[in-house]
């Protein structure tokens, strides 16, 4: 294993001192660890808050700041943070506008988000919770029930974020996110797997010719392995997946604030359909360069244009990874007039910056 690292027990603490030096214009705490906007509570506004393992930057903690999140809980590698830094990190942000909890399928951080939830509400903190998943690769894995979320993350926080700032309340921060979330469909491919500090050894393992198809951002194997093809073909097979994903029903458990319980709640996302214009993200696993991505970006622009499908908005780099993994995702989100203006809101934050 060759890592940047010191010492493995101290590899989050560290990456978080350096991160305090490099951003003043975050708090970070270290115990419990959780990231905030300096300034907050901001009164009359909601928090948007997220999180979850590390070794996804910039992904929770490179989007706190103007127009995106609130607050982010930073667990260690691949490893869900815990209730008491959700809590912690909702009282230091919260206002009288209450907090919404950004949560991605995966089995750690929708419990330990709920218990949160449940201690935010004991204070008397308006609550809401929102599950992101949309992950095409899979329905079930060892980390999820159902789909995994993913790259949507990136776009729902961005434009949600940008709805609380303009002042949308707890109510409707959580439906826009809720819509961003059924519009939204990603997959994503290694070429080579990654190294967890504390394992020492790469998750799993791939010959030289070979991919893995379907990947997860914890570096959990995909749907299939298969020879090392043409880029256009790989990122055919991905955009497909996305562009050919049928209507997908499920149940998600959500905070019913008013009568202070969890409800079940069925959704059905609607599939992508000719006419439609979306934001697409090109999202490096950590390890791929940009220059790669590009060419990615080139080919699925065609097939997008190929099916009357516009991309109104786009994002190409390392924005939710694993790692070092070498690989990349493709996400698609549906885009209507209210999501692109939030998408195009300033927004201020050591990873996306732009209006301002």
């Amino acid at each position: 294993m060759k890592k940047l690292i010191n010492a493995v027990e101290n590899v989050l603490t560290e990456q978080l001192q350096g991160m305090a030096a490099a951003h003043p214009e975050l708090n970070i705490s270290l115990d419990p660890k959780y990231i905030t906007r300096v300034g907050a509570p901001f009164a009359g506004k909601v928090a948007i808050i997220s999180g979850g393992g590390s070794g996804h930057e910039p992904l929770h903690g490179g989007f706190v700041g103007h127009g995106m999140l609130t607050a982010a809980c930073p667990g260690e590698v691949f490893t869900s943070p815990t209730p008491d830094q959700m809590y912690e990190a909702a009282k230091a942000v919260a206002s009288d506008a209450g907090v919404l909890f950004i949560v991605k399928n995966y089995t750690g951080d929708v419990l330990n988000f709920e218990t949160a939830a449940e201690m935010v509400h004991s204070e008397g903190i308006k609550v809401q919770n929102v599950i992101v998943d949309d992950d095409v690769a899979v329905k079930d894995s060892l980390y999820t029930a159902g789909r995994r979320g993913v790259g949507t993350t990136v776009i729902l926080e961005k434009v949600v974020g940008a709805a609380a700032e303009e002042g949308y309340g707890l109510d409707a921060c959580a439906d826009l996110a809720r819509k961003v979330n059924s519009y939204g469909r990603s997959m994503g491919m290694a070429l080579t797997s990654c190294i967890v500090p504390a394992a020492g050894k790469p998750t799993f393992t791939l010959a030289e010719d070979e991919v893995e198809i379907g990947i997860g951002i914890h570096g959990e194997p995909g749907q299939y392995r298969e020879k090392l093809r043409p880029a256009d073909a790989i990122v055919e097979t991905l955009a497909l997946e996305i562009l050919d994903d049928g209507a997908y029903k499920r149940t998600l458990r959500e905070w019913d604030r008013e009568n202070a319980t969890w409800v079940e709640r069925d959704v059905i996302d609607e599939p992508f359909k000719a006419g439609d214009s979306v934001i697409a993200l090109v999202n490096s696993m950590g390890g791929t360069p940009v220059s790669e991505l590009y060419a990615v970006y080139r080919k699925l622009a065609e097939l997008c244009e190929a099916r009357d499908i516009t991309i109104a908005r786009k994002l190409v780099g390392p924005y939710i990874t694993s790692l070092e993994m070498q690989g990349f995702s493709i996400t698609l989100v549906k885009a209507d007039a209210e999501i692109l203006k939030f998408w195009d809101a300033p927004v201020s934050t050591p990873a996306l910056r732009w209006g301002v």
